[in-house]
C-alpha cells in the first residue's frame, strides 16, 4: 500500500542526506570493488534493509519515485545502521542516465505496479522498452530477480523476456510452496501470502552476444 504524500517530507529527508539523494548520481559512493545490486521501486524499505543487512559486502541502491516512501525506507536504513545502502528519489524510466554502461550486477523488481489496462502496457517495468534500458546498465551475466502476485503480469513478463532475448530460470507460480531459505519477503509479499495469494518468481538474464 502506497503512503500518502505528507507535508515537509523533503525537509525531513535532509536528515538522511548522507545516503539519500534526488537523482544526483555524483553524490553516490559506488565502490567498483563491490558488487552493485539495485531495487526498482523500493517502497518502504523492508526488502532492501533486510538484504543489505545480510550482505554487508555488497552495495545496494534503492530507487523509488515517491519521496514519502523513501523517507520511510531511510528511517529503517538508519535504524539498522547500514552503510552499504543508498536511496534515490528517482523515476526508473530514466535509469540509463543514472548508471554507467554495464555497471549493475543485479536488479530486483518486487511487486511493481501491474498497469492492468492494455493501453498502459508500456509503463510496466518488465515491458521490453524497460528491458532494453536494463540491458545497457547490467553487466554481462547480470540478472533480474522478479516477483509479483499478479499472474497476468507474470505471464506477460515472461513473454517480454523472450522478446528481449533473455534466458529465464527458476520459474515458479508458487514461490512459497517450497520457499528458498534465502528468500526475503517484501511488505507486499507478506500481505499477499497471508491472504493465500501465490507468489510468482523468476530470474532472467540477457543471453551473451
Amino acid at each position: 500500500m502506497r503512503l500518502r504524500k505528507k507535508p515537509h517530507t523533503d525537509e525531513k529527508l535532509k536528515q538522511f542526506a548522507d545516503f539519500v539523494t534526488r537523482g544526483d548520481v555524483q553524490t553516490i559512493t559506488k565502490d567498483p570493488a563491490r558488487k552493485l545490486y539495485v531495487e526498482l521501486g523500493t517502497g518502504k524499505g523492508d526488502f532492501i534493509t533486510q538484504i543489505a543487512e545480510r550482505n554487508p559486502q555488497i552495495n545496494f541502491i534503492g530507487l523509488e519515485v515517491e519521496a514519502t516512501c523513501i523517507l520511510a525506507a531511510a528511517r529503517k536504513v538508519r535504524e539498522h545502521n547500514l552503510s552499504n545502502v543508498r536511496l534515490i528519489v528517482f523515476d526508473v524510466a530514466n535509469i540509463a542516465e543514472l548508471f554507467a554502461e554495464h555497471e549493475v550486477d543485479r536488479l530486483y523488481i518486487n511487486f511493481c505496479d501491474p498497469w492492468p489496462k492494455k493501453r498502459h502496457a508500456k509503463r510496466r517495468l518488465t515491458n521490453v522498452r524497460f528491458l532494453e534500458l536494463y540491458r545497457k546498465i547490467l553487466k554481462v551475466d547480470g540478472e533480474i530477480y522478479f516477483k509479483t502476485d499478479n499472474r497476468e503480469l507474470f505471464d506477460y513478463s515472461l513473454e517480454q523476456f523472450a522478446l528481449a532475448g533473455m534466458i529465464v530460470r527458476d520459474v515458479t507460480n508458487d514461490l512459497h510452496a517450497n520457499e528458498p531459505s534465502d528468500n526475503i519477503r517484501t511488505e507486499y509479499e507478506t500481505k499477499f501470502s497471508a491472504a493465500g495469494v501465490p507468489i510468482n518468481f523468476c530470474i532472467a538474464r540477457f543471453a551473451n552476444e
